[in-house]
């Protein structure tokens, strides 16, 4: 049996994929191991004691200075404005880029508007941000919407204008609106779409409030691994690295199976 025609069970999947990521854990313990070997007192490749010691401390000791749970409240800031980021980012998405999608008299008007802004660099905005928005949450919260938002316009109005036309042609003839092609025809295809690139603006979604963080606040993930950097904490960063990995596979994994729960048509039998 050829390659290409081999699917693998769950369970198989499952196996597989641990494989790469038990390797990089073996490797990783290889190499402190030979480290604290020849300099116990080593930083830059803690062993798993010493990351469970610094943790613990975060997360179950409260600091001597404000009280608070340092692990958890750096969690909870981060996670408030990756939110709110990704929830304005997605709304926007959906409104215009239906709006693009379906007319194109405003698809020729405001397209090369938001193909400009959407090549940009974010993070060279971050100053003009800070400026215009003083270096509160909105500008952090405005560096992930404006980092992801236009990208996601893109596709779905992409995405909306590629629906066949037919759709449209009977649709007019059963004397539908502009309004109600937009809502009773584009707007249902576009749903699977619109979580599919949610799911792929995580990442650089996360770059961006990190980026924030680590130049700007007082509280959060990436203001934490920036702040113990200066100490070489890699006891600290690295969990804390881990913990974002984490939350960015379980936010993915939610998501994949809102979709595939909603709008079981778009993923087709296979899956």
């Amino acid at each position: 049996m050829r390659w290409v025609n081999r699917h693998a069970s769950r369970s198989e999947r499952i196996l597989l994929g641990s494989l790469p990521i038990l390797s990089l854990v073996l490797l990783y313990l290889f190499a402190a191991a030979q480290r604290h070997a020849a300099n116990p007192v080593d930083k830059i490749l803690p062993l798993p004691a010493s990351m469970a010691r610094s943790m613990y401390a975060l997360m179950f000791q409260a600091d001597q200075l404000s009280g608070q749970f340092v692990f958890w409240v750096d969690t909870l800031a981060s996670l408030q404005r990756l939110g709110l980021g990704l929830g304005i980012a997605t709304v926007t998405a959906l409104i215009v880029g239906l709006v693009l999608g379906v007319l194109p008299p405003v698809r020729a008007t405001l397209g090369p508007l938001v193909t400009g802004i959407a090549v940009i660099p974010p993070i060279a905005l971050l100053p003009i941000l800070f400026i215009a928005l003083g270096l509160g949450e909105t500008a952090k919260v405005a560096l992930i919407v404006i980092g992801i938002a236009p990208v996601m316009v893109r596709d779905i109005a992409a995405h909306v204008a590629a629906l066949p036309a037919e759709q449209i042609v009977k649709a007019q003839t059963l004397g539908a609106s502009s309004w109600q092609i937009m809502i009773r025809v584009a707007l249902p295809q576009a749903m699977p779409r619109l979580i599919q690139t949610v799911r792929l603006s995580l990442g650089p979604a996360w770059v961006f409030l990190i980026s924030a963080e680590a130049i700007a606040s007082d509280v959060g993930l990436g203001y934490r691994i920036f702040l113990v950097r200066r100490y070489l904490s890699m006891d600290v960063i690295i969990p804390y690295v881990a913990w974002i990995a984490l939350l960015a596979i379980l936010m993915d994994v939610m998501l994949a199976r809102l979709s595939k729960r909603g709008f079981p048509w778009a993923h087709g039998a296979s899956h």
